[in-house]
């Protein structure tokens, strides 16, 4: 017969005595409620199974009490055993509500505020009042002056139990992250001086909370106190403010010690060195954010400075020469400094980002890197207008990129742990960064042998240069100095090109036989956008071989793709030309030829050349009958690529311009994406399957008749 359901076999365990072997009646659970009556949770008791054991304990309620009333005691031994064990209960919230609702945490601060406990009993009175608070249940604004001081003091103090440290500084973080009133309370009674020789120690622990308390006090600190000082001197008496200086010289500290220690970085650590990078660079986008006024004389010296030690001229007196040849040399010399606004440069520093920083960072390299300064604004006012790389704007545009690949001004993420060691090395790391960006950007330029209209291009070069060197996460600014090195524009090329054959396995012989099958249909597809393109018509202009005079002249095909209509204008019209207001024709099939560049019959004219080099790039004539042209002169560059593939194509001859070489490329590759998306992950074979032998009969096949 089996046994009863309701009866379960399970061992009960005492404190201090071996399990019980016991029959339990879960319906009358009479022996059970006599043994648990003083436990408050009994609900779950149907939930216990055959072989399960009950360890019993004292209710939350009853140990709270206890333990309240033993930590009071004269005994030292009797009182270190009670708050070992109050350590050890506090991490149960059940046990932490009965605690706290006998007014525990005050009987706790008011022991800590004594100042009679040291050793092993101040270090389990604070762990275990950082397990009471960390339940969230007491609110941290209920703490008084006294308490918060001694705990400072703490960690004031030059020599201090580690656990008492460790459980100090702990409490600080909570303080000022949990309520402001605490942060002003806390920040006032911290300096600099204090807390850096805890990094400079070997504990890993306390340099963990060390930067946690720096990383709560910077975050918490109010908007007046984000302060950009470069002259305070005194900088280990100064309270723990919001100020740039303060933070990288913590950096610097921090990573030097971690390199001397040769210590692998827990990944709590991690943690709290990015946030306080991201912190430094936040204050960084208060200076980014900050408007330069250009009526501030002060600010406006510093422009006036970058003039000086570029060019070595001597402040001219206010009586030295007229006013108009003084505001000549200043215009010529801010034009060769590469400013926008030649006049007043300090306009260009009141776009925000990157504000007032990128005219901190040009500064700082004018003064920390004189010779490189000097040699890159010399090198390039000597340049033609054209091939010149403009310093001032280079600066400012350089910055805001800076400040979006290290996401500056940007809050730290709790999930994130990446950060870059390098900017640990220097305390001031961003403008040393910055000066090694901008001698990048000038190489870059002249390796592209780049043109004012090539700004944006060599821009989004030196971002690709600047970004694939900070993957490898390299440990000094020396590191990534000599990662820039290999990453010439001739590799970035080579990169590019690289990463797009691999990708998708483009080199494999099935992929280049569909590439092959899939172009002609592309480059139709140009080909009609193209003619489309020429159907809708382009204003020109008049190019005279006397002057240049300000009459345009309008060209469109016919939507049958037979005549070319065409005919002078007074202005530049607004939309598309209307057919019948085209007086003259030109019938397609009449057209012999289409030449280009010094080809052009009106860039063989004398002075044509003179006028305009760039002229050269934009023309291109068609021959219509033995000796007679129709001369253009393309707006832009599209405008030439769209022109000249149309006509090409009219006349059945291929398109090689540039633009229909990147269209071909773009829309091939996405061609070649959307046909491969079924394939994905599937291994391509090389060779095609062999093809079976023919059957012996077809008596299989289906007579139709």
């Amino acid at each position: 017969m089996p046994p009863p359901a309701d009866i379960v076999k399970v061992a009960i365990e005492w404190p201090g005595a071996f399990p019980k072997l016991m029959e339990i009646d879960q319906v009358k659970a009479v022996l059970l409620s006599s043994i648990i009556k003083k436990m408050p949770h009994t609900s779950n008791r149907n939930n216990i199974k055959n072989g399960s054991i009950l360890r019993l304990t004292t209710s939350a309620a009853q140990m709270a009490q206890q333990l309240h009333e033993r930590i009071q005691s004269s005994s030292m031994d009797m009182k270190l055993d009670a708050l070992k064990d109050l350590a050890n209960s506090s991490r149960d919230i059940t046990f932490a509500q009965e605690f706290i609702n006998l007014d525990g945490i005050s009987l706790l601060t008011q022991m800590v505020e004594s100042g009679t406990d040291f050793g092993d009993l101040l270090s389990f009175t604070l762990t275990a009042f950082v397990e009471l608070m960390d339940h969230g249940i007491v609110s941290w604004d209920t703490f008084s002056v006294a308490f918060i001081k001694k705990i400072a003091s703490y960690v004031c103090k030059s020599s201090m139990d580690t656990a008492v440290l460790q459980r100090s500084l702990a409490i600080l973080e909570s303080m000022v992250l949990n309520s402001q009133d605490l942060y002003q309370k806390v920040a006032q009674e911290i300096t600099i001086g204090q807390l850096i020789p805890h990094l400079q120690g070997t504990d890993q622990d306390i340099q963990t909370y060390t930067i946690a308390v720096i990383n709560a006090l910077f975050l918490k600190a109010p908007e007046e106190k984000r302060q950009f000082d470069e002259d305070n001197v005194n900088i280990l008496d100064c309270p723990l403010t919001c100020n740039v200086l303060h933070l990288s010289k913590i950096l610097f500290l921090v990573f030097q010690n971690v390199i001397r220690s040769n210590k692998p970085i827990n990944d709590e650590m991690a943690h709290q060195l990015y946030v306080l990078q991201v912190l430094t660079f936040n204050l960084l986008e208060d200076r980014m954010m900050t408007k330069m006024d250009p009526q501030d004389q002060a600010q406006r010296d510093i422009i006036f400075e970058l003039r000086r030690i570029a060019f070595d001229v001597e402040c001219e007196s206010n009586n030295s020469g007229s006013f108009e040849k003084r505001k000549s040399m200043y215009t010529r010399d801010y034009k060769k400094l590469g400013f926008i606004n030649h006049v007043n440069p300090a306009v260009d520093f009141t776009q925000i980002p990157p504000g007032m920083l990128a005219l901190d960072n040009m500064l700082y390299f004018a003064r920390h890197h004189q010779d490189a300064y000097i040699r890159i604004v010399l090198e390039n006012s000597s340049r033609e207008d054209k091939h010149e790389c403009p310093f001032g704007r280079s600066s400012i545009e350089l910055t805001k990129m800076l400040c979006e690949i290290l996401k500056v001004g940007e809050l730290p993420s709790e999930n994130c742990h990446d950060f870059h060691p390098m900017f640990f090395t220097h305390d001031r790391s961003f403008e040393e960064f910055f000066c090694i960006c901008i001698q990048l950007l000038n190489k870059t330029w002249k390796e592209m042998r780049a043109t004012s209209e090539d700004f944006n291009k060599v821009m989004q070069v030196v971002k690709e240069q600047i970004t694939r060197a900070l993957t490898i996460k390299p440990n000094s600014l020396d590191q990534f100095k000599s990662r820039l090195q290999n990453l010439s524009y001739t590799e970035i090329l080579k990169l590019r090109q690289s990463e797009r054959m691999n990708q998708e396995d483009f080199q494999s012989r099935p992929i280049l036989e569909l590439r092959e099958k899939i172009q002609p249909e592309i480059m139709e597809l140009i080909k009609q956008q193209r003619l489309n393109r020429l159907c809708e018509g382009t204003c020109f202009r008049k190019i005279s071989s006397r002057r240049r005079q300000d009459k345009f002249w309008y060209c469109r095909l016919s939507p049958n793709h037979k005549v070319l209509h065409y005919g002078d204008l007074e202005e530049s019209p607004q939309g598309e030309v209307p057919h019948d207001s085209l007086q003259d024709k030109l019938p397609v099939a009449d057209i012999k030829a289409v030449v280009t560049g010094k080809d052009c019959p009106h860039m063989k004219e004398k002075g044509a050349l003179k006028q305009n080099k760039e002229l050269l790039e934009l023309a291109f004539s068609v021959l219509y009958e033995s000796d007679e042209y129709l001369n253009f002169i393309a707006p832009d560059k599209h405008e030439y690529c769209v022109w000249t593939d149309g006509l090409n194509a009219l006349l059945g001859k291929e398109m090689t311009s540039e633009f229909t070489r990147s269209d071909m490329d773009t829309l091939l590759n996405m061609e070649m994406k959307l046909r491969l998306l079924d394939l994905e992950n599937i291994q391509i074979p090389e060779v095609p399957p062999p093809i079976p032998k023919e059957p012996s009969n077809y008596d299989f096949v289906y007579d139709c008749n």
